[in-house]
Formats: C-alpha cells, sequence, structure tokens
C-alpha cells in the first residue's frame, strides 16, 4: 500500500501513486511504445486498481520532522464543465517525473551527513533563566515606557510586566477624549490606583466609576472642568479616594466643595490651589465634611478670617474643624491678618507647616501666635513685607521647633535677625535669606549657633563677601546646598574656599561676576 508521503495529486476523486505510475512508464505507456498500455479496456483496469488503493490508504496528514516537510498532499480540484478533460498519458508522464525526483531525494538524505544537534537550553545566571520574582525586581527600577517594551519582548516577561507590584505607585497620565472602557480595564488589571487627567472632554464619572480602587485624582491645570462635571463624577461615595488636585480649575466654586464634603469623607490631600472663586463657605463645608485632611493648599483663594475659623473649628455647632491638619498652604491670600495666624495656633494644633509667603498683612504680632505651636516645623515667610527683626524675635521666644524657615525678600531682615534666630532656633536644617539686609557680621552668628545647617540660600545679599564665605567654610562642614546668586562682592578666593566644604552638593553661581 502506498505512504503518506508517496500519494500524488491527480484528479477528483482517484490517486495515482509513485510506484504504479513509474510501472506504467516502463511499459511505455499510453501512445508510447508497443508493449504499452493502448487499450481502453487496459486503461480503465488501471484507473480501478488506483482507485482500490486509493480506498486503503488514510488522507495524509501534514507533518514537520527535522529533516524535511511533507511536499505533496492531496487536494480537490473544483468541478469545471467548461474545461476540456486532460489526457491521462500527460498526468502519466508528470507522475513519472515526479516519483524520480521523489527517488533522487531519498537518497541525498541517505548520504547527507547528520546536522549537529541543537545546543542545550542556556544554564546558569541568564536572563531567561530568572525566576518571576527576580524579574520583577529588575522591572520595579523600569520606566513606564520601557515596561511597555519589555512586555513585548516574551510572554514570560509580559507576564511578569502586568503584575500589580510593578505598576504600584505609577501614576497614569491621560487625555479623556471619548470613551475607553478597555482604557479602564488596563488600569484595573494592573492594580493602578493614582490617574492624573492632562486634558478632559469627557465625563468624569467613567473614570471614578469604572476604576473603584483610584486612590489619587490630579485635574491640575483642566481649565474645562467645572462644578457639573465634578457634580456627576462625585455624585457617589468614594471611599478609596484620598487625594485631589484640583489646582488652577478656576471654574469651580463652593458648590464642587458641596460634593467633595458629602461624597469623599477619607480625603487626606486636597489642593484649591489657583482656585479664586472659593469663598468662607467653602471652608465651612470642608470643616464639616472632611475631617481626616491633612494637607490642604489655599493659594490664591479669597478667603478671609473667618475661613480659617471654620478649619480651625471654633464654631463647633456648625463645624468640628480640619483638626489633623499637617500641612496648610495660604500663599497670596491677602486678605488674611494676624487674627487668622490666631485661629490656627489655637484650633490647629498638629500643624507641622504653614506657607504664608506673599500674605502682605501678616506682621510680627502674627508670629507670637506662631511661636506657640510646638509641632510646627515649617514655616515660610518669603516676601512677607511687614516681617521684621522684631518678629524673628517673637518667633524664637518660645524655643520653637522650626527645622525649615525662609524669610527671603523680607525687606526688613538684617543682622539683629540672624542674633535672634542663633540664639533661639537650634534646630534649623534650613535657612533661606535670600535679598535680605544682611552682612558677614550676621552670617557669623549662624555660623557659629547653627553648626547642622544642611541647606543655605543668601542669594542676592549684597552684603556678603570672601570674609563670609570663608567662616561658613570653617563653621558649616554640614552644609549640602547654597545659593550665592547674584552675589557679586564675591571673588575666586572665597569661591574656592566654599567648593572644598566635604558635603557640598549644590552650588548656584549665577549672576556672579567673576574678578
Amino acid at each position: 500500500m502506498a505512504t503518506n508521503a508517496e500519494i500524488l495529486p491527480f484528479h477528483h476523486q482517484t490517486i495515482l501513486t509513485f510506484q504504479t505510475a513509474a510501472a506504467l512508464t516502463n511499459y511505455g505507456g499510453v501512445g508510447g511504445g508497443s508493449s504499452g498500455i493502448s487499450t481502453a479496456s487496459q486503461l480503465a483496469a488501471a484507473w480501478s486498481m488506483e482507485d482500490h488503493l486509493f480506498q486503503q490508504t488514510e488522507l495524509p496528514v501534514l507533518t514537520r520532522s527535522t529533516h524535511h516537510m511533507l511536499r505533496f498532499a492531496p487536494y480537490a480540484l473544483p468541478h469545471r464543465p467548461q474545461l476540456q478533460p486532460i489526457p491521462p498519458a500527460l498526468y502519466l508522464q508528470h507522475a513519472a517525473a515526479a516519483a524520480a525526483v521523489h527517488a533522487q531525494h531519498h537518497h541525498n538524505l541517505q548520504q547527507r551527513t547528520t546536522s549537529p544537534a541543537s545546543p542545550p537550553p542556556t544554564e546558569g545566571y541568564h536572563i531567561s533563566n530568572l525566576f518571576p520574582e527576580i524579574l520583577e525586581l529588575i522591572f520595579n527600577e523600569l520606566s513606564v515606557c520601557d515596561l511597555g517594551r519589555a512586555a513585548q519582548v516574551c510572554t514570560a516577561w509580559r507576564d511578569v510586566a502586568y503584575s500589580k507590584s510593578i505598576w504600584k505607585g505609577v501614576e497614569a497620565k491621560l487625555h479623556l477624549k471619548r470613551s475607553s472602557p478597555s482604557l479602564f480595564n488596563c488600569l484595573v488589571k494592573r492594580g493602578i490606583k493614582k490617574v492624573q487627567i492632562l486634558s478632559l472632554r469627557r465625563s468624569l464619572k467613567d473614570l471614578v466609576l469604572s476604576v473603584p480602587a483610584l486612590n489619587s485624582l490630579n485635574l491640575s491645570g483642566c481649565f474645562n472642568v467645572t462644578d457639573v462635571n465634578l457634580g456627576h463624577a462625585f455624585s457617589v461615595d468614594l471611599p478609596n479616594l484620598k487625594i485631589l488636585d484640583l489646582s488652577l480649575c478656576k471654574q469651580i466654586t463652593d458648590t464642587s466643595l458641596g460634593r467633595i464634603a458629602q461624597h469623599l469623607k477619607n480625603l487626606q490631600t486636597l489642593d484649591l490651589g489657583g482656585c479664586c472663586n472659593i469663598t468662607n463657605t467653602g471652608l465651612l463645608l470642608i470643616a464639616w465634611g472632611l475631617k481626616k485632611l491633612k494637607h490642604l493648599n489655599l493659594r490664591s483663594c479669597c478667603i478671609s478670617d473667618q475661613g480659617i475659623g471654620h478649619l480651625a473649628g471654633l464654631n463647633k455647632a456648625t463645624a468640628e474643624g480640619n483638626l489633623e491638619l499637617e500641612f496648610l498652604g495660604l500663599q497670596d491670600c491677602n486678605r488674611l491678618s494676624d487674627e487668622a495666624l490666631g485661629h490656627i495656633a489655637q484650633g490647629l494644633t498638629s500643624l507641622k507647616s504653614i506657607n504664608l509667603s506673599f500674605c502682605l498683612s501678616i506682621t510680627d504680632s502674627g508670629l507670637k501666635h506662631l511661636a506657640r505651636m510646638p509641632k510646627l516645623e515649617q514655616l515660610n515667610l518669603n516676601s512677607c513685607d511687614n516681617i521684621s527683626d522684631i518678629g524673628m524675635a517673637y518667633l524664637t521666644e518660645s524655643g520653637s521647633n522650626l527645622n525649615s524657615l525662609d524669610v527671603s525678600f523680607c525687606v526688613k531682615i538684617s543682622d539683629q535677625a540672624l542674633t535672634h534666630i542663633a540664639q533661639g532656633l537650634y534646630q534649623l536644617r534650613s535657612l533661606s535669606l535670600n535679598h535680605c539686609q544682611i552682612t558677614d557680621q550676621g552670617i557669623l552668628k549662624i555660623a557659629k549657633a547653627l553648626p547642622e545647617l544642611e541647606h543655605l540660600n543668601i542669594g542676592q545679599c549684597e552684603g556678603i563677601t570672601d570674609k563670609g564665605l570663608q567662616t561658613l567654610a570653617e563653621e558649616l562642614l554640614n552644609l549640602k546646598t547654597i545659593d550665592l546668586y547674584g552675589c557679586n562682592k564675591l571673588s575666586s578666593k572665597g569661591i574656592d574656599v566654599i567648593v572644598k566644604l566635604p558635603k557640598l552638593i549644590e552650588l548656584n553661581l549665577g549672576l556672579w561676576l567673576k574678578r
């Protein structure tokens, strides 16, 4: 019987083996020699024999071996009645030629030397043999773009790259232009909980509902966000959302804060910087609903001392206040006065950092209240024009625990203020005195009293000379960064001394005129 590899396509339902074709050719074939098959009856008998062989032969299956792939397989030709039948003698000649080629092929395979075996799999510490846990540690160091490329290398790397542990902490940055269910599903699959919206042209509700584990939502700079958008997005309780950034979303009003206070009870960080339509009413809503809030930025909001009183919980009948606040940003809130600082010292006793920069109505008297806050560690008074040396004296009276103080561009700060600082703020690690009226004498005071100081900014202080830098180099051996921007009385000698500080990492010499 013919084997699968010996079957040659011939006609609709008739298959001719190589052996039979060769035998018929040896007899001369149709129209061949005198002793060949020359009658119709003999030819019919030959076809009958092939039909019998076809019935005993299984249909071949395409298989791939080490040396060769099956070259011939039966196929059915569509019935074409318009074509004239081809004489069987022509098929016999083609079959005989194919049989000769096939025999030569097998002969060549027998004569060919055995090909070398494939090399064994790589062993040892090759990257292809690393355990998935090791790959996770490596992939944790990749950027988001590189993770995407690594996931296309192979299925093993793809599976590792999709592990939730790798995407932990990653913030997805999206353009919400149309409905993208598949995109939201990818976020959930990777366990991404932080999302930043770069542009918004559709409802936020789809995102909020499709990613229920959403922990952080950043809408900063989305100018087209309105109360309607936030009303639809925050129409249900979102217990997992803890960080919300609405800075520079200038169309939102106190109405949005009502929704936020009602449905985002676990919110810990709220940034409203640049939202100029927020008023004291909005602060009342925040004080009423967001009792777990720890970080609140109200930069440039239209608020007054009364609103700060709401946050401090001074009127318990209306709101208990945000007593767990640790950071409060009041930059450029020009309607605030020293009374607001009194409210802060009375109610927000957990406060660790406060930004009062550009609050022009704050005076030295207000610093008396801040001096009574034992947990306060960072104070920013940048560009508070009414703060002077007296205010520094008030600040140091109670032995403040400040480790960071910024009085840059407070033009009333002089060497006397540095004397007060040296006598009371022993825990300072960062001090900014840019554009203050200080000299080498003041630098000498703080250099002797604050040996642990790490960051010092004295840019645009025209009274600083090489002598002051010599003092810093001798006393402040822990200094890591120093800003000398615009100090035009320095020479190369002073710079050479300061750069030899053992722990110095950053030195700003902008606008320094080399002599």
